[in-house]
């Protein structure tokens, strides 16, 4: 392919336009999840997170995302407004950003949706309530969707699983319940079966950190939403895989992802620190520092995590 088509294809992708390799929804590609980044003491470090904004764009990403990862549970109502009004306001309208409101109890999440809204979500992702009966997940994602006009991302997770013939029927009752992350075990198969069971209507990401990223999208993902600490390499996938070039797509997962994801399934419990330790050594954040309670890396994992960044070219230890 000469450069010059390549250039316009590549713009095609990132657009979502025809001529990339599937016609794609507004909402697509790259949407990492950011990590909130904490001073020593445990505030929210503004600078960090506006660089972090930053970095992710610059990489390339196609959305951001403030969800799990960014440790919105622990985060307090007022300190929710803050992380979203920085990111939206950092993110100056360069890629869609989208906010969890996902809780327990329906008339807090539809409270939550409402207000990410009027703070400038441009879509919101909800974690399903459970566990609970069918009929009360269903009336949660209505409840949610009836209030607010931007999308509604349902969430399926590995502890609160939304079957797929669920998602199917929300996004045929609720015009604006048009995606899902799924990312319950096994991840890879429950993206098939929400692809195969939604069709074209529904948008499905996949999560899960992004380790079946290139499986998912031979199954019809529209994307991925992995932690944010080397996005990089995922919008080059990307790329090449809406490129046609599967091989080379293939090629950098197992040389700069698998190293990483790696260790980060076998630390699972530390994910946060893991990957803000990623961002520490990038220079994107100044402190690694999760909130408690929080697992720490054993030092077998933290002499890992030292080789693959020595290799990998992501920074020193100290």
């Amino acid at each position: 392919m000469a450069v010059a088509d390549e250039a316009a294809a590549a713009e095609a992708v990132a657009d979502g336009a025809p001529g990339s390799r599937r016609d794609l929804p507004a909402l697509h590609g790259i949407v990492p999840i950011l990590l909130t980044p904490f001073d020593e003491q445990g505030r929210i470090d503004d600078e960090s997170l506006r660089r972090l904004v930053d970095f992710t764009i610059r990489a390339g990403v196609h959305g951001l995302g403030i969800a799990l990862g960014s440790e919105v549970y622990k985060l307090t109502e007022p300190e929710r407004d803050t992380v979203l009004r920085t990111v939206v306001d950092e993110a100056r309208g360069r890629v869609p950003v989208m906010m969890n409101t996902g809780t327990q109890a329906t008339d807090t999440a539809v409270s939550y949706s409402m207000r990410a809204q009027d703070l400038g979500a441009d879509a919101v992702i909800c974690t399903s309530p459970g566990p609970a009966p069918a009929a009360e997940v269903g009336h949660y994602f209505s409840s949610i969707a009836q209030r607010v006009d931007v999308p509604v991302i349902i969430q399926d997770t590995a502890t609160n699983h939304v079957p797929p013939a669920l998602i199917r029927s929300l996004g045929e009752e609720s015009a604006n319940i048009r995606y899902a992350k799924v990312e319950s075990a096994p991840a890879v198969l429950r993206v098939y079966e929400a692809v195969q069971a939604c069709g074209p209507s529904m948008g499905i990401f996949g999560g899960a950190g992004g380790g079946g990223f290139l499986q998912e999208l031979r199954r019809g993902s529209v994307g991925t939403m992995p932690w944010a600490s080397i996005p990089g390499p995922f919008v080059e996938i990307w790329r090449r895989w809406h490129l046609d070039d599967v091989d080379g797509a293939g090629q950098i997962f197992d040389t700069q992802l698998a190293p990483v994801l790696r260790i980060a399934t076998g630390s699972l419990g530390a994910g946060h620190l893991l990957h803000k330790e990623l961002l520490r050594r990038q220079g994107v954040i100044a402190s690694a520092h999760v909130r408690r309670p929080a697992e720490q890396l054993d030092p077998v994992t933290w002499a890992e995590l030292d080789e693959v960044c020595a290799a990998l070219g992501l920074g020193a230890h100290a």
